[in-house]
């Protein structure tokens, strides 16, 4: 009876029909593999394709600032850099400024910012250094002279001086990063046709205030605020006279310069962007509304935890797609290669927000005369004059421009 009950059972394992390789089964397997095909290429397509950039080498000299603009106005821009500034759009030609103080591996020349200060015509720059402690202003003479340099401030170690537009009349205000010593805004004096004099004002702020700086709104008032490393300062209505409020919302450590402030995950609310410029780590700061009763809370999201020296960085669109990209890089020898990763090999990188985290692209990365690694001042510039962003990156390993390839379609 059991044997019955198996044999006549409905459910029970059938043996497989042979598969007969048919037309019809040729057909149909045929249009699936094209299906897959057709469906993982416009997959692939949709992804953003990783930038293409041509190595150049401008000098072996090791400033680690570099700034992008119009010497001598001929409407093309050139490249300045530390003793030297090098005429475009070939940037082979170059010219003597007169160079800074040398103190060991260190040039004292931490940031080249364009600024005509004398109202002249012809763009100068500012830049400051740690070790001489002056923030000073470098005269464009006009031909292929010496520029003078003349004094702003004693203002202290300078780890890196910033620009930004702090009251909204169009005309950058100059921040010396000043761990050690007093935050000052630093504002550009004006005659009677809105040009500049030769002199700044100085206006003090703060404190001492560590190692980092940032400019930008972070309690979406319209005010611009500034960014230090153990907070941030709320900008007053009127930016030179009212009190800065400083609010000790986190620690960031030996943050770079600069911090960038940005809503990174688009939710209204301005994140954080924050590199270590003496150890290892890159980081995003995510800004979440304060409860009642609580501080401000910020949520740390590692971008790169395993590079060090993050000193210096961008937020720019360098792909043309209509969202800013991170480029960053790791310093070498920042601290004479004492730092953690110090001796680490070198490297220079974007960073694409994809929606949820960002994605590293590698630019250059190897040891020293292979890779490549970033100063305390580099610039994003069109020098080519293609309609893509350039880099322009110095440092004690030499100056170089990363040509931006455009992609071809």
């Amino acid at each position: 009876m059991a044997n019955l009950i198996a044999l006549n059972n409905p459910f029970r394992l059938k043996r497989p029909a042979p598969f007969k390789l048919n037309a019809i089964n040729l057909n149909g397997a045929a249009f699936f593999i094209n299906a897959v095909f057709l469906l993982t290429a416009a997959f692939l397509f949709a992804q953003p394709q990783p930038l293409k950039f041509a190595k150049h080498q401008i000098a072996s000299e090791s400033y680690e600032t570099v700034g992008v603009f119009d010497v001598d106005n001929d409407n093309l821009v050139d490249i300045v850099s530390g003793a030297y500034w090098y005429k475009g759009p070939e940037f082979q030609t170059r010219h003597y400024i007169g160079s800074a103080k040398r103190y060991g591996e260190y040039y004292d020349d931490f940031s080249t910012i364009p600024l005509d200060v004398n109202g002249d015509g012809l763009m100068d720059f500012i830049t400051g250094g740690w070790f001489g402690k002056q923030l000073v202003w470098k005269q464009n003479p006009g031909d292929a002279g010496e520029w003078q340099e003349h004094l702003i401030a004693e203002a202290g170690n300078i780890e890196s001086t910033r620009s930004w537009d702090l009251d909204g009349d169009g005309i950058i205000e100059i921040v010396p990063n000043t761990p050690n010593d007093s935050l000052v805004i630093y504002r550009l004096q004006l005659d009677s046709n809105k040009k500049g004099t030769g002199m700044l004002s100085k206006h003090s702020i703060f404190g001492p205030h560590g190692h980092g700086l940032g400019f930008g709104d972070i309690n979406s008032d319209g005010l611009t605020d500034i960014i230090v490393a153990k907070g941030w300062l709320q900008a007053p209505e009127d930016t030179f006279t009212g009190e800065w409020k400083m609010h000790n919302d986190f620690e960031l450590g030996t943050a770079s310069v600069p911090i960038i402030v940005a809503d990174v995950n688009k939710d209204g609310l301005s994140d954080l962007i924050v590199g270590q410029g003496h150890d290892y780590g890159l980081s995003w700061y995510e800004q979440k509304p304060a409860a009642k009763k609580q501080k401000t809370q910020w949520i740390k999201h590692a971008i790169d935890p395993y590079n060090s020296q993050y000193h210096s960085m961008e937020w720019t669109d360098i792909d043309q797609d209509g969202e800013n990209e991170l480029i960053t890089g790791k310093r070498y020898r920042a601290h004479n290669g004492k730092d953690p990763g110090g001796n680490d090999e070198l490297g220079l990188y974007y960073f694409k927000w994809n929606g949820e985290n960002f994605s590293k692209q590698v630019i250059d990365y190897g040891p020293y005369g292979r890779g490549k690694g970033t100063g305390v001042y580099f610039s994003v510039s069109d020098v080519d004059n293609n309609g893509m962003q350039d880099i322009i990156v110095a440092g004690k390993d030499g100056l170089n421009i990363y040509y931006n390839e455009p992609i071809k379609q």
